[in-house]
């Protein structure tokens, strides 16, 4: 093993201990919660610039002010959500469970987040370079990014070189 193939170990493992701490359910929760508090950030912030019309008068500036006050918005109530579902679990005396899930979730997104950083190392020179072929973990990535380049549109998938 090489040093690239401990910064790899050391993600995995680092990701897996946040969401021991934190546990499946906050951890899959927050990650709900942000991606909903985008998806309505995008969806319904042209309708709240439009609302905002006579108030700001830069419409570019109107509709940045409505997608971050509409994040912002839905972060806090996910999170209200997030902080009473934690405690729900809690109080159910599933605390063990839920840490043991919170684990394999931490050590995927561990797992995804090296995929996509090796997908983006796909960009550059650096699958060529002799620590990428000498590493004993990227391989293994790789062939996840490769998969994950299959979901790319044809124009820019034929830009990854591995």
């Amino acid at each position: 093993m090489i040093g690239v193939d401990y910064v790899i170990l050391g993600v995995l493992l680092i990701s897996s201990f946040i969401s021991l701490i934190r546990g499946f359910v906050k951890e899959a929760l927050s990650l709900v919660g942000w991606v909903l508090s985008f998806w309505v950030s995008l969806t319904f912030s042209g309708g709240l610039s439009e609302l905002l019309g006579s108030s700001i008068e830069n419409s570019s500036f109107r509709l940045i002010i409505a997608f971050v006050a509409l994040f912002v918005i839905s972060l806090i109530i996910s999170t209200a959500i997030n902080f009473f579902a934690v405690r729900l679990v809690q109080r159910t005396g599933l605390s063990g469970t839920d840490r043991f899930l919170g684990v394999v979730f931490g050590f995927l997104r561990g797992v995804l987040l090296v995929s996509v950083l090796v997908l983006l190392s796909g960009l550059t020179a650096l699958p060529k370079e002799p620590m990428w072929q000498e590493s004993a973990l990227l391989f293994r990535f790789q062939a996840v990014a490769v998969l994950m380049q299959d979901f790319l549109p044809d124009s820019v998938a034929g830009n990854f070189h591995f």
